[in-house]
């Protein structure tokens, strides 16, 4: 015996879709706290706000400390694209999230050496930013498909299962 698509789960696609909105949505909000402290530990950002007249108090290890927030950054929201970098490879078929996967661990890994001695700049504002908004685009891009899906799906509804016989006898007519 054949079971319906809904009977064998046809919904889950949406649950899936659910579950990945959630975790975007909750990945952006955890990642903006983070971004914070990146923020006003950042040297170029001190520099901008000391110039307009704030006085920020010195902070010893801010390195060390900017290491520590973008790393919880990196990892935690740059997961779901460094989890499609691996998967996109595999499948030859580079694509989105491979670019931003090899843009934030690029930026990450230099970052880091610069803490622990090559010399350079931080790059540490730049990659939490860049999550920010990348895991922002995906969760509005993902809440906007689910949507219009589940309207398709409500307009399909509507639809009768068969044609009436009205529309059959119109044919018929012009023929």
């Amino acid at each position: 015996m054949r079971r319906s698509k809904n009977e064998a789960g046809g919904n889950n696609g949406h649950s899936h879709h659910a579950m990945m909105l959630e975790d975007f949505r909750k990945r952006f909000f955890v990642s903006v706290v983070f971004t914070i402290p990146v923020l006003f530990l950042s040297p170029i950002i001190r520099q901008g706000l000391e110039s307009a007249g704030v006085s920020l108090p010195t902070i010893a290890g801010a390195s060390y400390l900017l290491f520590a927030f973008s790393t919880l950054i990196f990892f935690y929201g740059g997961k779901p694209f460094l989890t499609e970098l691996v998967s996109e490879l595999r499948s030859r078929q580079p694509g989105m999230m491979t670019l931003i996967a090899v843009a934030i661990s690029v930026t990450y890994i230099y970052s880091s050496l610069v803490v622990f001695g090559l010399a350079g700049k931080f790059f540490f504002w730049e990659l939490a930013t860049l999550l920010d908004i990348m895991l922002l685009g995906h969760w509005i891009e993902m809440r906007s498909v689910m949507g219009a899906s589940m309207a398709l799906e409500e307009l399909a509804k509507l639809m009768p299962s068969k044609e009436p016989i009205v529309w059959e006898r119109m044919v018929r007519a012009r023929m």
